[in-house]
C-alpha cells in the first residue's frame, strides 16, 4: 500500500527520524496559513508547495494546461498560496503517471532548511526495501541524492553503497557507520547520520514497510541530517497488525477497478492487454497469460477468483473485466480441485445471464473435477461462450477470437 509524503514523514517522525517540517493542506487558504505557521516555528522565508500524488518524479512534472511544477519554491506567504493554487485540483503528469497523470487534491508546505549555518548543504539518496535474492533487508545509499536512482544506477553504479542487513542480528552500529564513512561524511553529519540511518531502519521494520525511500537525505548547512522527501510503502499482507497505517489508505490513489476487485475479495491487477482472464490460482492465472501472448494477444489483467469460485465471485470478475474498455475477448480458465468444474460453468452461465449483453466473445477452459458435465452445461446454454478442455483448444479459441472468427 502506498502513501502520501506527508503520510510517510508521520510515520518518520513517530520513530524520532529528523524530517523536513511540512504541513498538509487542502485548499491555497490553508496553504497561506500552513506557511504562515512554519515561518513562526521555524523562521523560514522559503516555502517548497509539493503536489501530494502517489507517484514520483514530481519535481519535473507538470500540471496540465500550465507551466507550474508538481513541486514549486515560493518566496512570501502570498506566492505560497498563489502556487497552490495552481497545483491544487490539477491534474500532475510525472514519468511515472503516464499521460493520463493524476489529480491533486492535496499540496505539502515545507519549510527550507537547507542553510543554517556555514558549511555548504548537500543531498544524498537513501532506501530500504527487500533484497529477494539474498533473502534479507538491503540498505542502499548514494551521494547521487535528488537524482532518479535509475539514472545513478545506469551511469554511475559505483556510486551506490549496499549494506545488507542480516535477518537474525539487525541493523548493527557498525554497519551504520560504514555508510556514513561510505558518503564521506565527517564530524557532527557523521554522528547525525548514524543516528539518521539507525532509526530509519527501526521504522522500516516497525511500521511493515515493504519500501522506505529518502529522496533527498539533506546534510544542512549547520551538519543536520533529516529527511527532505519521504516514500513508503507498506507490504499489504502486514496491514492486519497495522490499523493505524491502514487507515492512511487513498483509495482516490489507486486504480478504481482494483479497488472494486478488492472489495468483491477477488486479486485483480490491471494491465495494458486486450484479453481479459479469470483464473483460480495465482500460478494458473501466469500460465493464462502467457498462453493468450502464445495465441497472438496481450493480457489485459491479471484476476484471480481464488479456489471457492461461485456465480457471484464469477459475477463480480466478469463486471470488472468488462469495465476496460481494451479487452476485446475473455478466457476464463479454471481448475476444479476445491470447486467443481460443474458449479463453475453453472456460475459463468448464471452471471452472463445477470449481466446481459456481453459483446466480447468468452471462451472457458475448465480442467479437473467434472470437467466434461461443465462443459455440457456450457455448451448447451444457449449462450455466446465457447469451451475447451484442453489448453491448447482454449489457446486456440483465443487465437480465432482476435482474428474476429467467434
Amino acid at each position: 500500500m502506498n502513501i502520501h509524503e506527508y503520510q510517510a514523514k508521520e510515520i518518520l517522525k513517530k520513530y524520532g527520524v529528523k524530517i523536513g517540517e511540512g504541513i498538509m493542506a487542502e485548499t491555497p487558504e490553508a496553504a497561506y496559513e500552513a506557511a504562515k505557521k512554519l515561518q513562526e516555528t521555524t523562521g523560514t522565508q522559503l516555502w517548497a508547495v509539493k503536489a501530494q500524488i502517489h507517484a514520483g518524479g514530481r519535481g519535473k512534472g507538470k500540471i496540465v494546461g500550465t507551466e507550474y511544477r508538481g513541486v514549486m519554491i515560493a518566496k512570501n506567504l502570498d506566492e505560497v498560496k498563489e502556487k497552490a493554487s495552481q497545483i491544487l485540483g490539477g491534474t500532475l503528469v510525472t514519468i511515472q503517471t503516464g499521460p493520463e497523470g493524476k489529480f491533486v487534491s492535496k499540496v505539502l508546505v515545507g519549510a527550507d532548511i537547507y542553510y543554517k549555518g556555514a558549511n555548504e548543504p548537500k543531498e544524498y539518496y537513501v532506501s530500504i526495501l527487500l533484497d529477494r535474492t539474498k533473502k534479507c533487508n538491503v540498505i542502499i545509499a548514494s551521494t547521487e541524492g535528488g537524482m532518479d536512482i535509475e539514472e545513478v544506477a545506469a551511469s554511475h553504479p559505483e556510486k551506490l553503497l549496499k549494506e545488507w542487513v542480516d535477518p537474525i542480528n539487525g541493523f548493527q552500529p557498525y554497519q551504520a557507520r560504514k555508510l556514513a564513512f561510505g558518503l564521506g561524511l565527517t564530524g557532527n553529519a557523521f554522528k547525525e547520520f548514524v543516528t539518521f540511518i539507525t532509526r530509519l531502519y527501526k521504522a522500516y521494520v516497525g511500521s511493515d514497510a515493504a519500501l522506505i525511500e529518502i529522496n533527498p537525505m539533506l546534510k544542512t548547512s549547520d551538519d543536520q541530517i533529516l529527511a527532505v522527501d519521504a516514500k513508503i510503502s507498506i507490504d499489504d499482507n502486514a496491514l492486519y497488525r497495522q490499523p493505524e497505517l491502514a487507515a492512511y489508505r487513498d483509495v482516490n490513489e489507486e486504480d478504481p477497478l482494483e479497488v472494486e476487485a478488492g472489495e468483491n475479495n477477488l486479486n485483480y491487477v490491471k494491465l495494458d492487454g486486450n484479453v481479459g482472464c479469470m483464473v483460480n490460482g495465482a500460478g494458473l492465472a501466469m500460465a493464462t497469460m502467457d498462453v493468450i501472448k502464445l495465441s497472438g494477444g496481450e493480457p489485459a489483467n491479471f484476476l484471480d477468483v481464488g479456489g471457492g469460485a461461485n456465480a457471484k465471485t464469477v459475477e463480480a470478475g466478469f463486471r470488472i473485466i468488462l469495465k476496460d474498455p481494451n479487452v476485446k475477448a475473455i478466457l476464463i480458465n479454471i481448475f476444479g480441485g476445491i470447486v467443481r468444474c460443474d458449479r463453475v460453468a453453472n456460475g459463468v452461465v448464471e452471471a452472463y445471464k445477470a449481466i446481459g449483453d456481453i459483446k466480447v466473445p468468452i471462451i472457458v477452459r475448465l480442467q479437473g473435477t467434472n470437467a466434461e458435465e461443465g462443459a455440457k452445461i456450457i455448451n448447451e446454454s444457449g449462450l455466446k461462450v465457447r469451451s475447451a478442455v484442453a489448453l491448447k483448444d482454449a489457446a486456440n479459441l483465443v487465437k480465432e477470437a482476435m482474428a474476429g472468427a467467434i
